[in-house]
């Protein structure tokens, strides 16, 4: 190693120091926020999916709802689909798993979400991020003119990332946490 490489990699150490040491603890007030604006976007996410999932949405306004919904998750997240027709889990990209929802192949469907909640707190990570988990249950129906039926209740833990950014407001800097969703897993899925 020369020395260059190794005064490059000292940086960069001290500077993932600086930036984790940066990062400033949650007050209990800023957390209760913080966890609200999580359960919110959650919300909302059930929201988005309804919408996108219900075949009398107008596609320009499914893709509309889509770009909306995105907003919410960090880079590279994923959702897990489940179905009582096969045991194994399927993950896509969030992008991917909306047009999947937009297409599927029945008349009438509905997505519900229920019972959402915490189940993990917030606890820092070596990065300086905080992550906690939040299990929602979701209940799918699924109906075709023909008269077959589809319905499954599938619990599901999204995983939340909250971190210190900042924006610019005046020519002033103004730090904030920000609430993002991560990968959404499936933990169980049954009937009806």
């Amino acid at each position: 190693m020369n020395k260059s490489t190794i005064f490059l990699s000292l940086i960069l150490i001290f500077t993932a120091v600086i930036t984790v040491v940066a990062q400033p603890e949650i007050s209990p007030e800023r957390k209760l926020a913080i966890d609200s604006l999580a359960l919110e976007k959650v919300k909302d996410l059930g929201k988005y999916i309804s919408i996108i999932g219900n075949k009398d949405t107008p596609f320009s306004e499914a893709n509309r709802v889509i770009d909306r919904a995105l907003e919410l998750f960090s880079d590279g997240s994923q959702m897990g689909v489940s179905s009582l027709n096969n045991k194994d889990i399927q993950y896509f990209g969030i992008r991917e798993y909306f047009q999947r929802l937009m297409a599927l192949n029945y008349d009438r469907v509905k997505i519900e979400w229920f019972n959402i909640e915490y189940i993990s707190d917030l606890v820092r990570q070596p990065d300086g991020r905080y992550v906690g988990v939040i299990t929602i249950y979701q209940r799918f129906t699924g109906e075709s003119d023909d008269g077959m039926k589809y319905v499954d209740t599938t619990k599901k833990d999204i995983t939340v990332y909250v971190e210190r950014k900042q924006t610019q407001i005046q020519g002033r800097v103004i730090g904030f946490w920000d609430v993002l969703l991560g990968d959404i897993r499936v933990t169980e899925t049954k009937p009806g």
